[in-house]
């Protein structure tokens, strides 16, 4: 058997990164019955990967320097889906939030780890292809979530479910570094490492702009399935299509995304995508129906496909600083919201009710079309 070319090798690499991550979001619901907690608590011991994932991005890219991509997929893959195994035998928050925090360690590291692989293989090939690397982790996400939800509804246990996926994902892992030659390093890659950079008034305003997505994302993959079984008690099945529903039309939109943002610019494409999301959140929030919800999750799934990425780009294209601070700025502030969303929307839920919670999100879509200009290149 031949090695896999070097594009499809790292789209393969994002796809089972995004599997393993994925696994126990579509049973988060299962969890929250077997710990006997509320939306509250579910949402901070969450909050324990996010915190995981923050820590570890300080040492990632020292990390990826001394051990390498190969190593890297096998070990961390392997953790991230032992740590939510283990985690699915939880009988209380506390135990729940340590082991997602021992995922969130390895998460950060695999964050970097193939991030940086599709960066060096688009300075290899001399195409871009980070787009389509990202839809090929919301396409893993999507098959994670649709996989969960047929899981759940024949009523297989949680562990069960986590350590058939560890299994999977594993051998996956295995299966790429052994056919797969990672992508030498750019020219000068170590010299442009960064551990904080300050932010700028411009970055601030990418910032800003980005909050709507960052917070609806991590809501979709948090409380989607949560929600359809709370508000409409849909059966597990339609209440995991819910998050495989966001994933799906994510994976679409990134997919697709560079040849529009070529024919109309970013600013038209931002434009049409906080749209988008304001009428996806604004049909979860007021939907009547199950099918209505749906409908909206999709929508919210579009509309937060590409405007970090966008987002990001413009950073790097800011002409007051090397592009590797001014990205690094955007990013830990924008990531922030991971570890605010979970116990805020939590919180919000179990006192307001679950609808809410999704709906103090259209302040911040509102936000984000104000700061759409905030992409027009610096002079």
């Amino acid at each position: 058997m031949t090695r896999v070319s070097q594009q499809h090798g790292v789209f393969f690499a994002f796809c089972i990164y995004a599997m393993a991550l994925g696994a126990i979001f579509p049973r988060l619901g299962d969890m929250q019955v077997q710990m006997g907690i509320g939306e509250g608590q579910l949402g901070m011991s969450v909050i324990g990967a996010a915190l995981g994932v923050q820590l570890s991005l300080l040492v990632a890219g020292r990390v990826l320097r001394q051990v390498g991509f190969r190593w890297i997929m096998v070990v961390g893959i392997m953790i991230i889906s032992g740590a939510e195994m283990i985690a699915s035998l939880s009988l209380g928050p506390l135990a729940f939030f340590c082991w997602l925090f021992v995922a969130g360690l390895s998460i950060g590291v695999v964050e970097v780890a193939v991030n940086v692989e599709a960066d060096r293989t688009e300075f290899q090939i001399g195409r871009r292809v980070m787009n389509r690397c990202h839809a090929f982790w919301s396409f893993g996400f999507f098959g994670s979530g649709l996989v969960g939800a047929l899981i759940a509804q024949l009523h297989i246990s949680v562990f069960a479910h986590m350590a058939g996926f560890m299994i999977f994902t594993s051998c996956s892992a295995l299966l790429l570094i052994r056919f797969y030659q990672p992508a030498i390093p750019r020219p000068g890659e170590d010299s442009q490492s960064v551990t904080f950079a300050r932010p700028t008034k411009p970055i601030l305003m990418l910032v800003a702009l980005t909050l709507s997505a960052m917070l609806l994302e991590g809501a979709g993959i948090d409380w989607s399935v949560i929600f359809m079984r709370d508000v409409f008690a849909t059966p597990p099945f339609v209440s995991g299509l819910a998050l495989a529903l966001v994933a799906l039309s994510q994976f679409i939109v990134r997919f697709f995304a560079d040849d529009f943002v070529e024919r109309y610019g970013p600013e038209a494409v931002t434009y049409c995508s906080v749209i988008t999301l304001g009428v996806g959140v604004s049909l979860v929030s007021f939907a009547p129906t199950p099918s209505a919800a749906l409908v909206g999750f999709s929508l919210l799934g579009a509309g937060t496909a590409v405007i970090f990425p966008l987002a990001i780009s413009a950073a790097a294209q800011r002409t007051d600083r090397p592009p590797a601070v001014n990205v690094a700025a955007l990013a830990q502030l924008s990531f922030v919201v991971f570890l605010l969303a979970p116990p805020l929307l939590g919180a919000v839920a179990e006192f307001f009710g679950i609808r809410v919670s999704f709906g103090i999100g259209l302040p911040l879509v509102a936000l984000s079309w104000f700061m759409v200009r905030s992409l027009r290149p610096s002079t």
